[in-house]
């Protein structure tokens, strides 16, 4: 089935009390091995995007025509939602006019007032295309395409101020990080999402930062109003585990094993392995 955007699959998730995971893919085996396995799971699912990655694919162009591509070839039939992951302004405009079905824009190193004025026009220019839009209030934390910050709590007002915008869904800093978790991570901030829940009421919420997360606080946040949530260090991880398995025990040196099609196979089959992982945590199977 073609793109669609993320509104009706959110829409469903938060009335069933689970989420959707956006995966963010950074090459055809990404690709491939996650919508693989959304297809075997029968779950919705987003493909993420990141500003760096779309540029490391050739542009936002070549990255539309092969998901397009495999979605038929692979005979995908669950919703997919292709994404931009932290979106600049420029960027989000970019993503729509390549193709996207669904935009980031992350105003949330702007002041409020700003962050607004750029919502509101991309979210005008979205509902007229038909795609879905995220919007962001307090930084996360971590670093993202090279902008690094501490995992700030946001202002649930100014969440509030975003929500009414008519932004599809909400990204809101609880102290959540993209990438490894510290050691000295204090760990999400529970009260804030309850408040951010309560001022936002039927908006999905957005986790980014999924990587590291403990089960029992991923169950949690989805209980107090997140129905999408963020992977994409967690599949680098896996991925890098299994490439390095392989060449340390010198696979890649018998007979054919250097074919890329060998060497990056196990990395695959990693990474479909973490995405039937969290596809089950996040309870979305069989909800296509």
């Amino acid at each position: 089935m073609p793109l669609v955007n993320a509104k009706e699959m959110l829409t469903k998730a938060k009335e069933g009390h689970y989420a959707v995971g956006q995966f963010n893919i950074n090459n055809l085996e990404w690709t491939k091995s996650i919508l693989l396995t959304a297809q075997e799971m029968n779950s919705p699912v987003i493909l993420g995007v990141s500003e760096g990655a779309g540029k490391y694919m050739c542009g936002y162009k070549t990255v539309v025509g092969m998901v397009n591509g495999m979605l038929e070839e692979l005979k995908i039939t669950v919703p997919v939602a292709l994404h931009l992951d932290h979106g600049s302004y420029e960027g989000a405009k970019a993503c729509i006019a390549a193709g996207f079905s669904s935009v980031m824009f992350d105003g949330s190193h702007y002041p409020i007032d700003e962050n607004i004025e750029k919502t509101k026009e991309l979210v005008a220019i979205c509902n007229e295309k038909g795609l879905s839009i995220e919007a962001e209030v307090g930084s996360i934390g971590g670093e993202e395409d090279g902008v690094v910050g501490a995992g700030e709590c946001a202002d649930p007002n100014e969440c509030k101020m975003i929500a009414d915008l008519g932004v599809t869904m909400l990204a809101a800093g609880i102290g959540n990080i993209h990438g490894k978790y510290p050691a000295n991570w204090a760990g999400l901030s529970f009260e804030t999402l309850a408040a951010v829940q309560e001022k936002t009421g039927t908006m999905p919420l957005v986790l980014h930062g999924g990587t590291g997360i403990p089960a029992d606080m991923i169950k949690k946040a989805i209980s107090l109003g997140v129905s999408k949530i963020n992977v994409n260090t967690e599949c680098q991880l896996a991925f890098q585990e299994a490439t390095r398995k392989y060449i340390e025990e010198g696979k890649d040196l018998q007979g054919k094993g250097f074919d890329p099609r060998k060497l990056l196979a196990p990395g695959a089959e990693a990474i479909k392995a973490c995405v039937r992982e969290k596809i089950e945590l996040f309870g979305s199977a069989n909800k296509a």
